[in-house]
């Protein structure tokens, strides 16, 4: 290591506080992305007095599975609430935040290189623990205080603008499932006088698939009656360090991919998963297990990426489709259907049979252009925002990089 880098155990020391009390009941584990999130385990019954506490700016980490992940789970809790995590995780906090900030320290732990070098000192377990003797044995630079919170705010800048994009993507996908719900939900779109169809005595019939009243003369077909409807791979191939990005269902995000989370699969793997389900732009993508229903409309024009555990609706062969499909798979009578449909004990997924089989109401086309025109300046801006994003994480990821070279100033421990 570099002569002004430091051992860590010089400025953290183990909690080892349990919620004896049963006063903490929010309980969280870590995402690989490094961020605190919901659990998913089933505690209905648990004894949760014997669950580890965390208190604001305290780390949480879980050292198992990193030599198979080749990532530490490790976050800071920056909010005031205390939160209980699994007794199998290590809780730490920061002796001195005059001396080493905690926010700084978590940027530390985002670089990719902090990872390799956890990795590299994993033990020799099956699934290749980390233990806390060789967390405090890693090394950084501690820099002033000064200079370590004019870092963190930098890098705070940045991602505060990331979060107001996605509030203002939030509210253009507000507006356009607004105005999806007043034409195809409540037939409120213009008629051939302008005027909304259905309060001006627009003809109706009742459909039994959607059990409620649609214009006469629409359609109600399985979807995959228009387009292919497709799934990924249900295998796990081999990650490799270089290759071609491996999309599940856990990465989709509404409007975006966390390609930064995924692995990486050979060429050859990639090029036989294609075969089946190829993804293209404009085709949208549907978690099938997990958190179901998870959707992401493509809009790049050169994927490079394979899907496993991921609902293809190939809307690429039916272009003018695409927008008036992502608006449909997000409304209420097909989550409902969606939700019904749902399978499974120990974590919820949905099958590619319920998937073709999704009733689809299928506009005519003189409405479904007119929509189009509105709804897909709604769509763009949101993907405008999508790529303003992914250059905010490029420099993100430019600022974590430097960290290293930044001046220290000796610190007495």
């Amino acid at each position: 290591m570099k002569s002004n880098y430091k051992p860590l155990g010089n400025y953290i020391k183990q909690i080892k506080k349990k919620n004896t009390d049963g006063s903490v009941s929010v309980l969280k584990g870590i995402r690989i992305n490094k961020e605190f999130m919901e659990s998913v385990a089933n505690i209905q019954g648990t004894d949760l007095s014997r669950y580890r506490v965390v208190e604001k700016h305290q780390f949480a980490y879980n050292p198992m599975h990193v030599g198979r992940d080749e990532i530490l789970p490790i976050s800071v809790l920056l909010e005031d609430d205390p939160i209980i995590v699994s007794p199998a995780y290590v809780v730490f906090e920061i002796l001195d935040h005059n001396i080493l900030d905690p926010e700084y320290l978590m940027m530390w732990c985002r670089r990719s290189e902090f990872d390799r070098n956890v990795w590299f000192t994993t033990d020799s377990s099956v699934r290749g623990g980390f233990s806390w003797e060789s967390l405090c044995e890693l090394e950084l630079p501690i820099p002033s205080i000064e200079k370590q919170r004019e870092i963190v705010k930098e890098y705070n800048t940045i991602v505060n603008r990331i979060k107001l994009n996605e509030t203002l993507n939030q509210k253009l996908e507000d507006t356009a499932q607004a105005l999806y719900k007043h034409w195809f939900v409540d037939f409120e779109f213009p008629n051939a006088d302008g005027k909304p169809y259905k309060s001006s005595g627009g003809e109706m019939v009742y459909n039994e698939e959607l059990d409620l009243e649609i214009p006469e003369g629409w359609e109600v077909l399985p979807i995959e009656n228009l387009f292919s409807v497709k799934d990924g791979t249900h295998d796990s191939p081999k990650p490799v360090k270089k290759g071609m990005p491996l999309v599940t269902s856990t990465h989709l995000k509404p409007f975006d991919i966390a390609i930064q989370d995924t692995y990486n699969i050979s060429e050859e793997d990639y090029n036989q998963i294609n075969r089946r389900s190829q993804v293209e732009q404009f085709d949208i993508l549907f978690s099938m297990i997990g958190t179901v229903g998870l959707i992401h409309f493509v809009q790049m024009s050169n994927v490079q990426f394979a899907i496993k555990n991921v609902g293809l609706f190939k809307c690429s062969e039916k272009r003018e489709l695409a927008e008036y499909v992502l608006c449909y798979l997000k409304g209420n009578n097909c989550l409902e259907y969606i939700k019904s449909s749902m399978a499974g004990s120990t974590q919820n997924y949905v099958t590619l049979s319920t998937l073709r089989n999704i009733p689809f109401l299928e506009p005519k086309k003189e409405f479904l252009k007119a929509f189009n025109l509105k709804i897909q300046p709604l769509v763009n801006g949101i993907y405008i925002i999508v790529n303003e994003n992914q250059l905010l994480e490029n420099t993100k990821s430019l600022i974590l990089s430097k960290m290293s070279k930044v001046e220290t100033n000796t610190v007495v421990v």
